[in-house]
Formats: C-alpha cells, structure tokens, sequence
C-alpha cells in the first residue's frame, strides 16, 4: 500500500486497485462487475466463468491486507441486473462469508440499478461519509470531495521509450465552496474482467471540472507515482 493525501487527511492505494480510508476503517472498491463472464456466455462469447471468484479472492485479499472493518463498493457491483441471481455455489458462498464478516455497503451503479440485497450488506445510490461523497459516477460541477468509480481509468503512457498501460486512480486538485482545498477521486475498475479508458480521455477530465489540475496515480515500488493529465492555464 502507498499513502496519498486526499481531502485533508492520508488515505491508501493498494497494488490490487483499492482505496483504504484509515479513518473509517473501510476499504473502497469501484466496478466489480460481477458475473461478467456468464454474461458474456448467455451471449455466445465464451470465456473462463470464475471472475466472480477471482474479484471477491482479491476483495478478501484487500481486507486482510488492510484490516478494514467495512467494505464500500462503487457501483456496478453486478455486469447486469441478473447477475446475483447467477452466481454459483462457490462464488456465492464467498460472498455470503464477506458480507457477515464486514460491515458491506453496496452503492448502485449503471449497470445494477435494480440490485437486490439478496448477497447480504445494504444499499444506497450514494452517501456522504465524514464530508466525502461516495456516488458511482462523478458528477460534473461538484465542489466537495467525492469518490466515485464508472469509468474504469488506465494510464496509457510512454516512458523511456518503453509503453504503460495499467489501471489507475485519477485525482483533481481544486478549491471547495468554503475556499479550502478540495478534490476528487476516480478509482480503477477491480472487476477480474473489466477493461480501461485512456485517463486523460475528455469525458473523465470533463466529468473531473471543475478542477485546477488532474493527476493518474498509480502505486509503483512502494510509492506512488503521479502523472499529470491536465491543468488549468
């Protein structure tokens, strides 16, 4: 895990694509897409079916790394509104052990707006913890911290001649409605079977405004490297 200093107080980034708050003991995930395989096989595509195992391994992974207390997701939790009800045996059961042994908050995206809380924790379309904004989809104009998903950011880069593409988190510097530094954070897809946008494409720097400047980070040796992707003239 690397810290980043994110409205007003140190958060962390994990290697596996997550976000732990210290100060809530949570740990945020965005876009798990679950059961995006079946999906795809229900449509002729057939492709391995154990990413809601793989996703919710990495989940469990996550939480002992950081010892989080609560588990947050950022909507699009499910590939579709049918997906819970797809899970197999063993899929299910991980996750049926995860939600009874956290404090699981499920926040609705796009792509699950009808969820069901069959799989256990609760629901909501957003909520504002300790001042932050938890919604799926960043929400153009808004002032106050926010955390959100949607977008699924990889950083597509050269450097030293060599090209990178990997997932991202992408973070906006501004001034908030109090005049106090603020900003807000896109997190990376976590699903095993979701791919990226281009960080610097215009729909997540438009959806970012306004902001002053707009940075991928991306944990790397231990540290966190931050690309810049736009700043304001």
């Amino acid at each position: 895990m690397v810290p980043l200093s994110f409205a007003d107080e140190e958060w962390f980034l994990t290697e596996g694509r997550a976000l732990y708050w210290p100060r809530e003991r949570a740990l945020l995930v965005a876009d798990l897409h679950l059961e995006k395989g079946s999906f795809f096989a229900r449509h002729g595509q057939m492709v391995p079916p154990y990413d809601s195992r793989e996703t919710l391994e990495r989940v469990a992974l996550a939480i002992r790394e950081t010892g989080a207390r609560r588990v947050i997701t950022l909507g699009d939790n499910f590939h579709d509104s049918d997906g819970s009800a797809r899970l197999e045996p063993h899929a299910a059961g991980m996750l049926d052990a995860l939600t009874s042994a956290v404090d699981w908050l499920w926040i609705t995206g796009n792509h699950d707006p009808h969820m069901e809380t069959r799989c256990g924790g609760t629901l909501a379309e957003e909520i504002e913890i300790g001042g932050v904004i938890l919604r799926h989809q960043a929400k153009r104009g808004e002032t106050r911290p926010e955390l959100s998903g949607h977008y699924h950011p990889r950083l597509q880069v050269k450097v030293r001649d060599r090209s990178i593409r990997r997932p991202c988190a992408v973070v906006s510097a501004n001034e908030g409605a109090d005049g106090r530094p603020s900003g807000r954070m896109i997190l990376p897809a976590f699903g095993a079977y979701t791919g990226g946008m281009n960080a610097a494409d215009p729909a997540i720097l438009n959806a970012l405004q306004p902001a002053n400047r707009i940075d991928a980070v991306v944990p790397a040796a231990g540290k966190l490297a931050r690309f810049p992707l736009w700043q304001a003239a």
